[in-house]
């Protein structure tokens, strides 16, 4: 017997970014997307489309640029949202627009001041304004899991009739239990009258750490789109994770009820390219794509493995993409050999100059390092990947001295405005020397918000990827800097985020959505 298809629609470019210091510049989007994109994921939700020009900006060339998947933009229920969102999509080949509104009696109340038949009648109005726009329409009644289900099914059965061909069902707070939250899904499914003419789906959040479950129970319950992000991104705790999802339901078939179409060896670069985007790292114990999802350390599991895999191990770390987890490059390589290893990262340059200046800084990386990886090409790629705005900052040198029993001392010089300026100031080590050398010349007036260090692969001689969140009135942006010397990585991660701070291009959302 057949098995449904079960539709991944991922929100990382929208959702995800949601989260304070993820956001994204509209280059970093299209890269996301084409990854997902190769990973086969069925629906792309590109952003929120009025939120702001960036953001609409993104949404069009996400559409420009995808041929294979579905690309959605979010909408609240007015017309100017929604008319917002039919424009940023005209280019795609296949384009969504994902209505919203609070249908729980505490939004209702406190948050829209609306009474219930006014939420049904906007609603209503929205799907039919966006059905005159675009062919395919979402719509979600945000924080169903803590809304009435009478008016759930007053409002989800007049949507549908509106035009609606997808209902999503948001655990808004991630207030959702698996049990309760997946019988309400099957309950709504057979009790609406026209629910045969809508696929249903759930958006879950992370907030008790059961948005996977919440997730997997209302597929259980006849659910058929699931929406979620690369890594668990998102707001607060998070969202559902696409890769636990996807590899819940390839490596138990024998309980679920669907399939997916997702190409799962693209899995890890995908986690691993959304990591190096955002500066949000991966924990080691996370399941899929953590460094210890496939680590075995008690030598009663070693043994077992090594006897017969399927002891401790559930699922091949090959069939999520762990396989490129190995050495592929080093000093001695030619270009088309590291222009074809990009290529299948997910990495495309536009021009020959661009891959010269590649070619170039992976050459001198190879002279400090002798073992590149896949990781150490990611991070090459983020620091020299063209912006589209123009940097007023940039890295020229530094040095930094820290003695025991001295105070820590950092002399910078800096680009800035085309102009060679300098600096030295002390700090309580050599990293906040750095920083502060470089205010002497910014005088930014941000606040450090966040200051993170990870080493990109083992080894004494691996790279440093620094992550530095900065926030400067209101706007949160975050800096990556790579370098095999990691007060040089914080200083490049410093001015990253000091340069996204003074081009503007990364805005507050002004409606958070499902």
């Amino acid at each position: 017997m057949a098995k449904d298809r079960l539709i991944i629609f991922d929100t990382t470019l929208r959702d995800g970014e949601q989260s304070p210091g993820a956001s994204m510049t509209r280059d970093e989007k299209v890269r996301i997307a084409k990854m997902l994109e190769k990973m086969g994921v069925d629906v792309i939700e590109a952003g929120f489309a009025i939120a702001s020009v960036g953001d609409f900006e993104s949404v069009r060339a996400v559409a420009e640029a995808i041929k294979g998947s579905t690309i959605c933009s979010l909408a609240r229920t007015g017309a100017e949202d929604i008319d917002r969102a039919a424009e940023a999509l005209r280019p795609a080949e296949s384009g969504r627009i994902h209505t919203f509104i609070a249908t729980s009696p505490i939004h209702m109340e406190y948050k829209l001041r609306m009474s219930p038949d006014n939420v049904v009648e906007r609603a209503v109005a929205a799907v039919k304004h966006a059905r005159n726009l675009v062919g395919d329409v979402e719509f979600s009644c945000e924080d169903a899991s803590r809304s009435e289900y009478e008016f759930l099914c007053r409002i989800i059965e007049q949507v549908i009739d509106a035009g609606a061909r997808t209902i999503n069902l948001p655990d808004t707070v991630g207030y959702g239990e698996p049990g309760e939250y997946g019988a309400m899904v099957g309950r709504l499914m057979n009790s609406i009258p026209n629910a045969d003419k809508a696929i249903f789906s759930v958006h879950c959040h992370n907030d008790l750490g059961l948005a996977v479950a919440n997730s997997l129970s209302a597929v259980m319950h006849g659910a058929r789109q699931v929406e979620c992000t690369i890594n668990g991104l998102g707001e607060r705790a998070g969202n559902a994770s696409l890769e636990e999802l996807v590899m819940a339901v390839r490596t138990r078939p024998d309980i679920f009820p669907v399939e997916v179409s997702v190409d799962a060896t693209q899995i890890l670069a995908t986690s691993r390219l959304v990591s190096s985007i955002t500066g949000f790292v991966v924990q080691p114990n996370k399941a899929i794509v953590g460094a210890n999802a496939f680590a075995h350390e008690s030598g009663i599991h070693q043994d077992g493995v090594l006897k017969y895999r399927e002891t401790y191990e559930i699922m091949r770390a090959e069939d999520v993409g762990w396989n490129a987890n190995k050495l592929v490059l080093g000093k001695h390589s030619g270009r088309a050999a590291f222009k074809a290893r990009l290529e299948e990262l997910g990495i495309t340059l536009d021009n020959q100059a661009a891959l010269n200046l590649a070619f170039t800084r992976f050459k001198e990386l190879a002279d400090k390092k002798h073992e590149i990886f896949d990781e150490d090409l990611q991070a090459l790629m983020s620091d020299v990947q063209p912006a589209e705005y123009t940097s007023r900052y940039s890295f020229v040198s530094l040095e930094a001295l820290s003695r025991t029993g001295s105070k820590p001392h950092a002399d910078i010089q800096l680009l800035i405005d085309g102009d060679t300026q300098q600096a030295s100031a002390e700090g309580d080590g050599p990293v906040d020397a750095a920083f502060k050398a470089v205010e002497v010349l910014v005088n930014s007036g941000a606040n450090l918000l966040l200051y993170s260090v990870n080493a990109i692969t083992s080894g004494t001689d691996s790279q440093g990827e620094v992550q530095v969140r900065l926030e400067k009135d209101g706007t949160i942006v975050n800096g990556n800097g790579a370098d095999t010397d990691i007060i040089v990585a914080s200083v490049k991660a410093y001015l990253d985020a000091l340069n996204l701070l003074d081009a503007g291009v990364l805005k507050a959302h002004p409606q958070r959505g499902v």
